[in-house]
């Protein structure tokens, strides 16, 4: 099922119904009206989904294993998926034809730049390589080595809105700040002790659209707030979330942000009360 909110309402303002595919990450693509996921039944395919009659425009065939990892370019129909088959497959939306193909040696991570002139890639859960969009086949044009806890694996990588940083979230309670052009670690946040019974997986994090601040869900229901710059926690917001907030994502044009876990909430600034 594909839920569609109304900002400025806070309201359901359409359901689409998937019920043989299913759905799992999604994705506006550039048109207001399509979008693209990738789906929890039958197959690993990417799907791209015109919202306007619930149709598909195109089907991304070659992942043979869940697609963990799904981005588009901020600059054209570009867009990057990642599959726990290890590879990372890059598309254009105008063909169904893979554009490019990257084998690693674990869970893959990636996404693009803000400016979508670069992408990153996390490898094995300890390092990240840049390459150039237009010339990827060459290979990395850098490579940064990032400290991290054992056994905590890497599940999300996004840059700030600025360029600046690269956040890396993780199946523990830990989130790495790097800078994006030394590679150098600039914060470990941490998200509260895990909660029990509540198994390891991401809390997905979120640069405020002036990337001045991080804003990450939690086991406890709690969205933790940080200081991008300085790194120092500046408060913990509690809202109407009584189960673990995996989704945590900015509409940049309403600064509004949006947390999910069964339910979602939208919080707006300086405003205490939140639509549920």
């Amino acid at each position: 099922m594909i839920m569609i909110y109304d900002c400025e309402k806070g309201a359901v303002k359409r359901t689409l119904m998937s019920k043989k595919y299913g759905v799992d990450l999604i994705h506006y693509t550039h048109a207001a009206n399509t979008a693209i996921h990738t789906s929890n039944k039958v197959d690993d395919t990417i799907r791209y989904l015109s919202l306007h009659d619930n149709k598909y425009l195109r089907y991304f065939q070659g992942h043979t294993k869940r697609v963990v990892t799904l981005c588009m370019s901020p600059a054209d129909d570009t867009f990057l998926s990642g599959s726990l088959d290890h590879t990372i497959r890059l598309w254009d939306l105008k063909s169904q034809q893979c554009a490019g193909l990257m084998h690693l040696m674990g869970r893959p991570v990636a996404n693009f730049d803000p400016e979508g002139l670069i992408f990153a890639v996390g490898i094995n859960s300890e390092s990240i390589k840049l390459y150039d969009l237009k010339s990827f086949d060459k290979g990395p044009f850098n490579t940064f080595k990032v400290p991290s806890q054992p056994n905590v694996d890497w599940t999300g990588l996004k840059f700030s809105p600025d360029g600046q940083y690269i956040m890396i979230t993780t199946n523990g309670n830990v989130i790495y700040i790097i800078d994006a052009f030394q590679g150098t670690q600039k914060h470990m946040l941490t998200t509260g002790p895990p909660t029990a019974g509540v198994p390891q997986r991401s809390f997905e994090a979120s640069f405020s659209p002036d990337s001045q601040f991080i804003f990450s869900g939690s086991a406890d229901g709690s969205i933790y707030v940080w200081d991008a710059i300085q790194g120092n926690q500046i408060t913990i917001l509690r809202g109407e979330h009584q189960d673990p907030v995996h989704c945590v994502q900015f509409n940049p044009k309403y600064m509004m942000l949006a947390s999910a876990c069964t339910r979602m909430s939208m919080w707006l600034p300086n405003v205490e009360e939140n639509y549920g």
